[in-house]
Protein backbone atom coordinates (compact mmCIF):
# COMPACT_ATOMS: atom_id res chain seq x y z
CA UNK A 1 0.00 0.00 0.00
CA UNK A 2 0.83 3.62 -0.62
CA UNK A 3 2.48 5.17 2.61
CA UNK A 4 1.31 8.49 0.90
CA UNK A 5 -2.05 7.33 0.57
CA UNK A 6 -1.80 6.09 4.28
CA UNK A 7 -0.86 9.54 5.27
CA UNK A 8 -3.53 11.34 3.47
CA UNK A 9 -6.08 8.98 5.14
CA UNK A 10 -4.78 9.33 8.60
CA UNK A 11 -7.28 11.35 10.83
CA UNK A 12 -6.65 14.47 12.09
CA UNK A 13 -5.62 15.70 15.48
CA UNK A 14 -6.74 18.50 17.48
CA UNK A 15 -4.55 20.35 19.90
CA UNK A 16 -5.09 19.57 23.57
CA UNK A 17 -4.52 22.86 24.80
CA UNK A 18 -7.13 24.51 23.09
CA UNK A 19 -10.29 22.58 25.49
CA UNK A 20 -8.23 23.42 28.44
CA UNK A 21 -7.68 27.81 27.38
CA UNK A 22 -11.31 27.59 27.53
CA UNK A 23 -11.85 25.99 30.34
CA UNK A 24 -9.48 28.64 31.98
CA UNK A 25 -11.28 31.56 30.34
CA UNK A 26 -14.55 30.11 32.05
CA UNK A 27 -13.43 29.66 35.43
CA UNK A 28 -12.11 33.14 35.56
CA UNK A 29 -14.62 35.17 34.41
CA UNK A 30 -17.01 33.14 36.84
CA UNK A 31 -14.52 33.68 39.49
CA UNK A 32 -14.75 37.24 38.91
CA UNK A 33 -18.79 37.31 38.93
CA UNK A 34 -18.75 35.67 41.81
CA UNK A 35 -16.65 37.99 43.12
CA UNK A 36 -18.68 41.10 42.01
CA UNK A 37 -21.51 39.68 43.95
CA UNK A 38 -19.48 39.22 46.89
CA UNK A 39 -18.52 42.56 47.09
CA UNK A 40 -22.46 43.83 46.33
CA UNK A 41 -23.31 42.01 49.35
CA UNK A 42 -20.96 43.00 51.85
CA UNK A 43 -21.71 46.90 50.70
CA UNK A 44 -25.57 46.25 50.83
CA UNK A 45 -24.83 44.33 54.24
CA UNK A 46 -22.81 47.94 55.84
CA UNK A 47 -25.45 49.45 53.97
CA UNK A 48 -23.49 51.60 51.49
CA UNK A 49 -24.41 51.74 48.22
CA UNK A 50 -22.41 50.64 45.23
CA UNK A 51 -22.61 53.45 43.01
CA UNK A 52 -21.28 55.12 45.90
CA UNK A 53 -18.49 52.74 46.52
CA UNK A 54 -17.84 53.30 43.21
CA UNK A 55 -18.17 57.13 43.21
CA UNK A 56 -15.31 57.11 45.59
CA UNK A 57 -12.97 55.10 43.69
CA UNK A 58 -13.71 57.14 40.37
CA UNK A 59 -13.69 60.49 42.19
CA UNK A 60 -11.36 63.33 40.69
CA UNK A 61 -10.13 65.80 43.37
CA UNK A 62 -9.38 69.40 42.26
CA UNK A 63 -5.26 70.47 43.04
CA UNK A 64 -4.48 74.00 42.76
CA UNK A 65 -0.65 75.22 42.49
CA UNK A 66 -0.11 77.36 45.35
CA UNK A 67 3.11 77.92 44.53
CA UNK A 68 4.80 81.17 44.91
CA UNK A 69 5.59 81.75 40.74
CA UNK A 70 2.12 81.20 39.92
CA UNK A 71 0.64 83.24 43.35
CA UNK A 72 2.86 86.18 41.33
CA UNK A 73 1.34 85.72 38.26
CA UNK A 74 -2.01 85.37 39.29
CA UNK A 75 -1.62 88.92 40.98
CA UNK A 76 0.24 90.30 37.91
CA UNK A 77 -2.33 89.62 35.58
CA UNK A 78 -4.24 92.15 37.53
CA UNK A 79 -1.77 95.18 36.09
CA UNK A 80 -3.22 98.67 36.18
CA UNK A 81 -6.32 97.72 38.61
CA UNK A 82 -8.02 101.13 38.98
CA UNK A 83 -9.68 100.60 42.37
CA UNK A 84 -11.07 104.80 42.60
CA UNK A 85 -12.47 107.45 40.38
CA UNK A 86 -12.79 111.05 41.52
CA UNK A 87 -15.02 113.42 39.78
CA UNK A 88 -15.51 117.02 40.15
CA UNK A 89 -17.05 119.96 38.45
CA UNK A 90 -15.69 123.16 39.25
CA UNK A 91 -15.38 126.58 38.25
CA UNK A 92 -11.80 127.50 37.15
CA UNK A 93 -10.60 131.06 36.82
CA UNK A 94 -7.43 132.43 34.71
CA UNK A 95 -6.44 135.49 33.70
CA UNK A 96 -3.32 138.00 32.75
CA UNK A 97 -3.15 141.29 33.93
CA UNK A 98 -1.15 144.76 33.03
CA UNK A 99 1.23 146.28 35.68
CA UNK A 100 0.16 149.62 34.16
CA UNK A 101 -3.62 149.37 32.57
CA UNK A 102 -6.87 148.57 34.35
CA UNK A 103 -8.01 145.17 33.69
CA UNK A 104 -10.80 146.89 31.45
CA UNK A 105 -8.29 148.21 28.96
CA UNK A 106 -5.71 145.54 29.09
CA UNK A 107 -6.81 142.64 31.23
CA UNK A 108 -7.83 139.14 30.42
CA UNK A 109 -9.67 136.59 31.79
CA UNK A 110 -11.26 133.57 31.47
CA UNK A 111 -14.07 131.29 34.10
CA UNK A 112 -13.71 127.64 32.34
CA UNK A 113 -16.75 125.10 33.96
CA UNK A 114 -14.31 121.81 33.90
CA UNK A 115 -15.78 118.37 34.40
CA UNK A 116 -12.86 116.14 35.11
CA UNK A 117 -12.07 112.66 36.95
CA UNK A 118 -9.01 111.22 38.47
CA UNK A 119 -8.66 107.20 38.70
CA UNK A 120 -6.03 106.22 41.28
CA UNK A 121 -5.04 102.47 42.20
CA UNK A 122 -2.73 100.00 41.89
CA UNK A 123 0.21 98.51 38.94
CA UNK A 124 0.64 95.30 40.33
CA UNK A 125 3.15 94.60 37.63
CA UNK A 126 5.77 96.47 40.04
CA UNK A 127 4.84 93.48 42.46
CA UNK A 128 7.71 90.46 42.84
CA UNK A 129 8.69 86.93 44.20
CA UNK A 130 10.30 89.13 47.79
CA UNK A 131 6.50 90.66 48.27
CA UNK A 132 5.18 87.16 48.24
CA UNK A 133 5.44 84.57 51.21
CA UNK A 134 3.66 81.54 51.04
CA UNK A 135 3.57 78.43 54.06
CA UNK A 136 1.30 76.00 53.02
CA UNK A 137 -1.94 77.18 52.69
CA UNK A 138 -0.79 80.63 54.77
CA UNK A 139 0.51 83.60 52.49
CA UNK A 140 1.54 87.35 53.16
CA UNK A 141 1.23 89.73 50.52
CA UNK A 142 3.29 93.27 50.28
CA UNK A 143 0.68 95.21 48.23
CA UNK A 144 2.95 98.38 46.11
CA UNK A 145 1.51 101.52 46.52
CA UNK A 146 -1.40 102.84 45.04
CA UNK A 147 -0.82 106.46 42.73
CA UNK A 148 -2.92 108.06 40.65
CA UNK A 149 -3.01 106.88 37.35
CA UNK A 150 -4.80 108.91 35.40
CA UNK A 151 -5.99 112.77 35.33
CA UNK A 152 -8.51 113.92 32.68
CA UNK A 153 -10.50 116.60 31.72
CA UNK A 154 -13.75 115.65 29.66
CA UNK A 155 -14.05 117.72 26.91
CA UNK A 156 -17.58 117.44 26.32
CA UNK A 157 -18.14 118.42 29.75
CA UNK A 158 -16.06 121.35 29.70
CA UNK A 159 -16.31 124.62 28.31
CA UNK A 160 -15.98 128.19 28.84
CA UNK A 161 -18.12 130.18 31.28
CA UNK A 162 -17.52 133.19 30.45
CA UNK A 163 -14.61 135.68 28.72
CA UNK A 164 -13.68 139.40 29.70
CA UNK A 165 -10.63 140.76 27.25
CA UNK A 166 -10.00 144.67 27.86
CA UNK A 167 -10.36 146.87 24.88
CA UNK A 168 -6.64 147.32 24.12
CA UNK A 169 -5.48 143.95 23.89
CA UNK A 170 -6.59 140.74 21.75
CA UNK A 171 -8.17 137.91 22.81
CA UNK A 172 -4.49 135.31 24.36
CA UNK A 173 -5.59 131.83 22.34
CA UNK A 174 -3.06 130.57 25.01
CA UNK A 175 -5.01 131.40 28.20
CA UNK A 176 -7.68 128.47 27.65
CA UNK A 177 -4.84 125.70 27.67
CA UNK A 178 -3.45 127.48 30.46
CA UNK A 179 -6.46 127.08 32.55
CA UNK A 180 -7.32 123.21 31.65
CA UNK A 181 -3.73 122.22 32.43
CA UNK A 182 -3.98 124.42 35.72
CA UNK A 183 -7.31 122.54 36.14
CA UNK A 184 -6.05 119.19 35.78
CA UNK A 185 -3.87 120.21 38.52
CA UNK A 186 -6.37 121.58 41.08
CA UNK A 187 -8.47 118.43 40.63
CA UNK A 188 -5.96 116.18 40.94
CA UNK A 189 -4.94 118.09 44.34
CA UNK A 190 -8.56 118.14 45.50
CA UNK A 191 -8.60 114.50 44.54
CA UNK A 192 -5.45 113.71 47.37
CA UNK A 193 -6.79 116.12 49.71
CA UNK A 194 -10.02 114.00 49.86
CA UNK A 195 -7.75 110.42 50.76
CA UNK A 196 -8.26 109.17 47.13
CA UNK A 197 -5.33 106.57 47.68
CA UNK A 198 -5.87 105.55 51.04
CA UNK A 199 -9.44 104.76 49.43
CA UNK A 200 -7.30 102.90 46.03
CA UNK A 201 -4.87 100.98 48.72
CA UNK A 202 -7.88 99.72 50.69
CA UNK A 203 -10.01 98.60 47.58
CA UNK A 204 -6.67 96.91 46.30
CA UNK A 205 -6.35 94.69 49.48
CA UNK A 206 -10.19 93.63 49.36
CA UNK A 207 -9.47 92.55 45.58
CA UNK A 208 -5.96 90.87 46.56
CA UNK A 209 -7.71 89.04 49.51
CA UNK A 210 -10.77 88.27 47.48
CA UNK A 211 -8.30 86.34 44.70
CA UNK A 212 -5.94 84.64 47.29
CA UNK A 213 -8.96 82.94 49.48
CA UNK A 214 -10.43 81.54 45.63
CA UNK A 215 -7.35 80.44 45.72
CA UNK A 216 -7.50 78.00 48.43
CA UNK A 217 -5.00 79.88 50.92
CA UNK A 218 -7.43 80.38 54.08
CA UNK A 219 -4.86 82.55 56.05
CA UNK A 220 -4.11 86.07 53.68
CA UNK A 221 -2.18 88.80 55.22
CA UNK A 222 -2.13 91.96 53.02
CA UNK A 223 0.20 94.89 53.94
Amino acid sequence: MDPNLIERTAPSRKSPRAPAMMVGCSAFFAGLLIAVLALFLVLRGFGNSPESFLGSWLRRTAHTDLSQPTVVDRIQRLQRLETVVYTMDKIVTGEKQSGLLPDFLAGDKLLLLVHGEVIAGIDFQTLTNADVQIIGKSTRVRLPQAQVLVTRLDSSKTRVYSRQTGLLVPTDPNLETQVRQEAEQELQRSALADGILQKAQENARATVLTLMQSMGFTNVQID
